[in-house]
């Protein structure tokens, strides 16, 4: 694959949290008991300031690695039950393709994302029309949720996700060995009205996101957790108005480590023919559930 410019790598990074947040069927576990614990002390401003710029230089320092080994575990929570997805495999950088084995349920589930295209092959007997690949338009997907042809992928997206970030959103909570790495943890709360397509994210996901992440010597990511809770839509059963009839929320908690940084990465679209396009039953899946009162 050639090599993109600095700022779709950033914007490909994006994609790979984006994916494990909102496309996996499933959610990461915190995955935080190596860190140890930050002072109880209040950081003065230069050390905040310090910890600000590291956050915000961290995309560019580890997109520039080009491509990355990922690991990642994501775990939905919704009306007292849990689903975990475990995955692991490479990613590009630069344009955020990537190949993933999952493991959801005990089963197992092959993976690639090509020009943001989403391929699963699921175990057998569980993939419609016969054929063993499923196939998502990530971009369409996106259009619908609000954000806009492409934004997936879109650079700007990433740097004003960085770009929102100000001295008091960034705590420093000490130091943790992640894949045999020594790293920094730092605590992030985002203020999502400051965000791309804000005004649609807030009434999703609230009026922050909180974010920790853990950066290596050279300031590039290791570890990403992202733990966000979506509003949920009340069922048409849900109509009495009382404290049961709340809409439900989801949980979803999503843990990436990066390693191997400068792996090979090969990912190619599966043939049409054993292919089964869900775009379009996904988006009406997405229409009802936005047209429930």
């Amino acid at each position: 694959m050639g090599r993109a410019g600095r700022s779709s790598r950033v914007g490909a990074l994006g994609v790979a949290g984006i994916l494990a947040g909102t496309v996996l069927v499933g959610c990461g576990d915190g995955g935080s008991g190596d860190a140890a614990a930050g002072s109880s002390a209040k950081p003065g401003a230069g050390a905040r300031e310090e910890g600000t710029r590291a956050v915000r230089s961290a995309y560019d320092r580890t997109a520039e690695e080009d491509t990355a080994r990922v690991k990642l575990r994501v775990r939905t929570s919704a009306e007292g039950t849990s689903q975990t997805a475990d995955g692991q495999g490479a990613i590009d950088l630069a344009d955020g393709d990537s190949v993933m084995s999952l493991t959801v349920q005990g089963q197992r589930i092959e993976q690639r994302v090509v020009d943001q295209v989403l391929y699963q092959k699921l175990p057998e007997g569980r993939a419609p029309g016969g054929k063993p690949w499923i196939r998502i338009d990530l971009g369409e997907v996106a259009k619908q949720q609000g954000a806009g042809d492409g934004s997936m992928s879109d650079p700007a997206q990433s740097a004003a996700y960085a770009k929102a970030i100000s001295d008091e959103d960034v705590t420093e909570k000490g130091t943790a060995t992640v894949g045999g790495v020594r790293t920094i943890r730092y605590r992030v709360s985002l203020d999502v009205s400051e965000l791309p397509n804000g005004d649609t994210l807030r009434q999703q996901v609230g009026p922050t996101l909180p974010m920790d992440v853990w950066l290596d010597d050279e300031g590039r990511m290791r570890r990403q957790q992202v733990e966000m809770t979506l509003k949920g839509t009340a069922s048409p059963r849900q109509s009495s108005g009382t404290a049961s009839s709340a809409p439900q929320q989801v949980t979803v908690r999503t843990v990436m480590e990066f390693t191997g940084f400068g792996t090979r990465v090969e990912a190619d679209a599966p043939p049409a023919g054993q292919v089964t396009d869900m775009t379009g039953e996904l988006l009406e899946q997405g229409e009802r559930g936005q047209g429930r009162s």
